[in-house]
């Protein structure tokens, strides 16, 4: 059986991962699970999985953790340096990093200096620390993508060479607004925000796919996964059932389709390269009206072009970019600020930021701190 250990266990990616799991008896064992905040859910999940070791990022609530615990044998530990050990197990095979946002950085990172294989699903790793990421990765580890746009590409690329791709076509669902009008986007609120019309994701990501920057943050981990000097083109894909296509040089193209649901690109990369039985109902083609392409509006969805330029500045830009988004996404889901004013904050703290070359994950820490701050300022001024 692989061992596993799971980073954000109690968030979609985390949830749907044991799901996965639970399907799929006598495949895997969990030897690791480390959470955020929730632990009550943390609490079942020790219960009916029995790793070695949990984690809480909380440290206010382990006395609550234990309680609830009582007499089941586990260490626990805490904080950024408990997911770095439950990252590190040295009887781990697989780590899946499914920690939204930077906050899963150190742990994943870790991961892969400790030659781990990463289900990628936090796609912040590789934004804002992808030559980085991948150096250590070099010869020491596997990296298999999470996100269901990339596991359809790297699915797509299944025994091809890379060298033949002509350009990636990543796909976006754009979000519960890719019909409404600029003046319609003025007044929407943070409920029809979190109505995405697919995918049942936590918070913050339901919210960058409103705002598209989500994909952006997709398009600059393709970047990273799949060669720099790839071309990545974002279509939209409102039915998202193709989840991303690659076209070859002599311009066929390859598409990965379907049902949306998480847990089919998780077995995949719990499996990979091989595949395993999810369960799941089959997508039904003849149920389909029509599968829809339109080319993504940058003038309604800012957060697109903002990623792009972030990827051609390099350096600690993205680690900025990145930052700026969590703490005003975070904003908007406190009806601090209205929609509209997301990218327009990322913006201007980008515009703000002296770019810096990073050497060491010591310097994306630092942009990313510093983004965090430049951005609480820039929305004290809003209020």
């Amino acid at each position: 059986m692989k061992k596993i250990s799971i980073l954000g266990s109690t968030g979609s990616i985390g949830v749907n991962t044991l799901d996965v799991i639970d399907r799929n008896p006598g495949k895997f064992e969990v030897w690791g699970l480390a959470a955020g905040n929730n632990i009550e859910v943390l609490a079942q999940q020790t219960r009916k999985f029995k790793p070695k070791m949990i984690s809480l990022h909380n440290v206010s609530r382990l006395g609550e953790l234990r309680a609830l615990l009582g007499d089941q044998k586990v260490d626990i530990v805490a904080g950024e340096a408990g997911a770095t050990q439950v990252a590190t197990l040295p009887e781990v095979e697989i780590v899946v990093s499914g920690v939204v946002g930077c906050a899963g950085l150190v742990p994943t990172y870790a991961a892969v200096q400790a030659g781990k294989t990463l289900a990628l699903a936090n796609k912040e790793t590789l934004v804002v620390a992808g030559e980085l990421v991948l150096k250590s990765a070099q010869g020491k580890c596997d990296i298999i993508p999470v996100d269901s746009e990339h596991s359809a590409i790297l699915q797509a690329l299944n025994g091809e060479n890379r060298d033949r791709i002509k350009r990636i076509i990543l796909t976006a669902s754009g979000g519960p607004f890719r019909t409404y009008t600029l003046e319609q986007m003025e007044h929407v609120t943070v409920k029809d925000a979190l109505n995405h019309p697919n995918w049942d994701m936590g918070n913050k990501i339901t919210i960058d796919s409103a705002t598209m920057m989500n994909k952006g943050l997709e398009y600059i981990e393709a970047k990273w996964l799949f060669g720099l000097e790839t071309q990545v083109d974002i279509i939209v894909h409102a039915q998202s059932i193709v989840h991303s296509m690659i076209e070859f040089v002599d311009t066929s193209i390859i598409a990965q389709l379907g049902i949306p649901d998480m847990r089919v690109p998780i077995a995949y990369a719990l499996s990979y390269p091989d595949r395993i039985d999810c369960t799941l109902a089959s997508l039904d083609l003849s149920a389909l009206s029509k599968l829809t392409f339109e080319p993504p509006d940058y003038t309604r969805f800012p957060c697109l072009q903002l990623a792009r330029d972030a990827m051609n500045i390099g350096q600690t830009m993205p680690a900025v970019l990145n930052g700026a988004n969590e703490i005003a996404v975070q904003a908007f889901l406190d009806e601090q600020i209205s929609y509209k004013e997301i990218p327009e904050i990322i913006r201007t703290a980008m515009h703000n930021h002296d770019v810096r070359p990073i050497t060491c994950i010591e310097d994306v820490l630092e942009a990313d701190r510093w983004a965090r701050e430049e951005t609480r300022k820039l929305i004290t001024v809003t209020l």
